[in-house]
């Protein structure tokens, strides 16, 4: 779905070129050329973001942003002059930023993008609110395209159930997840279903955990059957092959190609109908290139590879309905937990890399549950240190700040954004690389 931005703004000229510009990155623009108007038009197209000029005849900018202010949607204000009061008061008003004319094209678009990604995600996390959720990873990510596609490739994958599979993704991306859903579509749904790790440094015990021990039968020490053979007639996933000793992935293809095991010490092969599915923190293919992975069980696991994205690969909005259900899975587990997660921590959590994918969320989440017992929302201040750091002058809630103090916080964090580069925050700030450098030593920011 495209961005869709509405134009307030009683220079002719002025609206053509901003609009033209908006609908050049394929966005959606509706012009207005007074606030009444564009309110009227706004209540009728609910755009993402508003741009409204300062000083409008009959209802001016102000007046039009606290007519917006609950309304959901991002307003940029622009203005002629550098005011300082009504700098401030805008941004009180709820303005997502405040920018100077001749305003820099390539900054108002930067700007307008990042405001459009926030008023989407509100607009999700509103929409979650009150629903009924599933407990299931894969129903947690609701219509996310990957993951409506590795949906529909493992349920198809689940019919074939003699057929081994393997699991491509990073660590808590739901690999588990998606193997129970296999499990569940398949015909072995009221078999067991049996996890293990795969890693281990003696492979004999490894062996011994996998496919059973008979040399050591006595009266009183009975015979030790396999994981693989307590799994016989449903299914095993064995977690990381990758890790796995190469002797045991020798032992494991030939498993699969005879559907039979051995037990240590044994000398008779039991015959076993299991599912095995596998699952790898790397390609495959680039397991086997570097002698990783056995060639047999690479060749007879190869057809069924499948594999889930991480978390950060997945837009703005799948990212924040899993977040947003996940939340109240883990607030079940705790009384007065709120099942709602604010829109400013919602912000910041998008925000983060997780490299920890769905694990990370579950337990940043479960410590937020505890600390936020009692409220009516996961707020920013129940997130650990690292997304409380990150906050800026613009949330929603009034701080009282000069235009000097958001100037020094706004530049501050755009430097930091990017890694110190005053080229690059110049570009972004709109303004040249000698006026930051200027105001850089203005307001005593560290390099």
């Amino acid at each position: 779905m495209a961005n869709s931005i509405l134009i307030i703004d009683d220079d002719i000229a002025l609206l053509q070129v901003l609009g033209s510009a908006f609908e050049h990155e394929g966005w959606d623009v509706h012009r207005e050329l007074a606030g009444e108007a564009g309110l009227a038009t706004f209540n009728r197209v609910r755009s993402d973001v508003v741009l409204v000029d300062m000083h409008l005849p009959g209802m001016d900018g102000l007046e039009v942003l606290d007519a917006l202010d609950s309304s959901n949607t991002a307003v940029i204000v622009l203005t002629g002059d550098d005011h300082l009061p009504t700098a401030v008061r805008a941004m009180t008003l709820g303005a997502e930023t405040f920018l100077l004319k001749p305003v820099d094209l390539a900054h108002l678009l930067a700007a307008a993008t990042r405001a459009a990604e926030k008023v989407r995600l509100r607009r999700v996390n509103q929409a979650l609110i009150g629903q009924s959720q599933s407990d299931t990873l894969l129903d947690i990510l609701g219509d996310a395209p990957a993951m409506r596609r590795l949906r529909e490739q493992a349920i198809t994958l689940a019919q074939s159930d003699r057929m081994a599979l393997v699991i491509e993704g990073e660590t808590g991306s739901g690999r588990a997840e998606v193997a129970r859903l296999i499990h569940e579509h398949s015909p072995r749904r009221g078999e067991a279903f049996i996890e293990a790790t795969a890693t281990s440094t003696d492979a004999q015990a490894l062996e011994a955990t996998l496919f059973g021990v008979e040399s050591e039968a006595t009266a009183s020490r009975p015979l030790r059957p396999g994981l693989i053979q307590v799994a016989d007639q449903g299914t095993l996933l064995l977690r990381e092959i990758g890790q796995t000793p190469l002797p045991v992935q020798a032992r494991l293809a030939e498993a699969l190609e005879h559907r039979a095991v051995r037990r240590l010490g044994g000398v008779r092969e039991i015959p076993v109908d299991v599912r095995m599915i596998f699952t790898a923190n790397s390609p495959i293919g680039e397991l086997a290139t570097a002698g990783l992975l056995d060639s047999g069980l690479f060749f007879r696991i190869k057809p069924g590879r499948l594999a889930v994205p991480p978390l950060r690969e997945l837009s703005p909005e799948a990212q924040a309905v899993a977040m947003q259900r996940i939340l109240r899975l883990a607030a079940r587990g705790v009384p007065g937990a709120p099942m709602i997660l604010g829109d400013s921590a919602l912000e910041r959590l998008v925000a983060h890399p997780w490299p920890g994918n769905f694990l990370e969320v579950r337990h940043v989440l479960e410590r937020a549950c505890l600390l936020a017992r009692g409220r009516p929302a996961i707020g920013v201040e129940h997130l650990p240190g690292e997304f409380r750091d990150r906050s800026g002058p613009f949330d929603r809630r009034h701080t009282p700040l000069t235009m000097a103090e958001v100037e020094r916080m706004h530049i501050e964090r755009t430097l930091k954004h990017h890694g110190g580069n005053r080229t690059r925050a110049a570009e972004e700030l709109g303004i040249s690389r000698a006026t930051l450098i200027a105001k850089i030593k203005r307001y005593a920011i560290p390099n």
